[in-house]
């Protein structure tokens, strides 16, 4: 009985566990609820014994079903690494290479990368779309794009692999006549909200209903980082920068680095990555494309 049993079937046991309910497993499988609770139904007789107690209102995993859970989560994810990896090799080099980068990644090293991917694979066009915080990810999630280079986004999805590549440090600026240049550090959370926060916006909804670095709520939002630095150096407000674009003008004391209270983002540094989806890992030249992400 147990050689009869398939991935289908553990892939439904995961998501009744996941879920807590047939119905909602059913919904995430795009399946009648009818046919998930039949075919949890022919695994417990396969097994040998219940996978769910069913005399609540919602299903509950058995003692037996927990232990056999992190088994089936395992079974499952070396069948997708096998698919993934037989469909990489199946497909060998890529006809296009499509990558979501993030604002944050310094243009300069990403020039860098660019250049020697092309020396390298001049046969692969490359297709590179710059966005800020999750809509970097959204094309990956809706299979638009192959890779990801992320870093004003904090959360891996769960569909995702990545790589770390380097960390980007954040910096706190404003115009040296801003009134918030001319204060002694620390500078008080309450003081900085007092003048206008100039924020990048995100074009997608992975981030709604979350701030990142806010402490003005009725601060600007731009949603190009081109446009932030411009108001940054017109004076017209304060916010976060990654340091690489404002060195320059630090150093020239065009721009002052403001020195705030503790912040969970301001201040700090972004952890810059490569993303793709579990399900369509990079081939041979989107590999070698995050080496030099790395490298340059």
């Amino acid at each position: 009985m147990l050689d009869a049993m398939s991935m289908d079937q553990l892939r439904t046991f995961i998501a009744a566990a996941e879920e807590g309910s047939f119905s909602a497993a059913g919904r995430k499988l795009r399946r009648a609820q009818s046919v998930v609770s039949q075919t949890l139904a022919n695994l417990e007789m396969q097994v040998g014994f219940p996978l769910f107690d069913r005399s609540g209102r919602y299903p509950r995993l058995t003692e037996q079903g927990r232990a056999l859970l992190d088994s089936a989560r395992a079974a499952a994810r070396s069948m997708d690494g096998f698919k993934a990896k037989a469909r990489t090799l199946a497909e060998g080099l890529e006809a296009e290479l499509s990558v979501a980068v993030d604002v944050m990644f310094p243009i300069a090293r990403l020039t860098e990368a660019v250049r020697a991917f092309h020396h390298e694979f001049p046969g692969t066009p490359l297709r590179l779309d710059v966005e800020a915080l999750g809509a970097v990810v959204q094309p990956l999630l809706e299979r638009r794009c192959r890779l990801a280079v992320v870093g004003s986004y904090p959360d891996v999805p769960p569909e995702c692999d990545t790589d770390f590549l380097f960390e980007v440090p954040v910096v706190a600026v404003a115009a040296a006549g801003h009134p918030l240049a001319a204060l002694p550090a620390p500078i008080a959370r309450s003081e900085a909200a007092r003048h206008v926060q100039l924020i990048l916006s995100d074009r997608s909804t992975l981030t709604a209903g979350r701030q990142f670095g806010v402490v003005n709520q009725q601060g600007w939002r731009l949603a190009d980082l081109g446009a932030k630095h411009a108001f940054l150096r017109a004076g017209l407000g304060w916010g976060g920068m990654p340091r690489h674009m404002v060195e320059e003008e630090l150093a020239r004391g065009t721009l002052v680095e403001l020195a705030l209270e503790a912040s969970p983002i301001l201040g700090v540094a972004f952890s810059m990555y490569a993303s793709w989806r579990k399900d369509t890992p990079p081939g041979p030249a989107g590999r070698r494309f995050i080496e030099l992400l790395r490298e340059v």
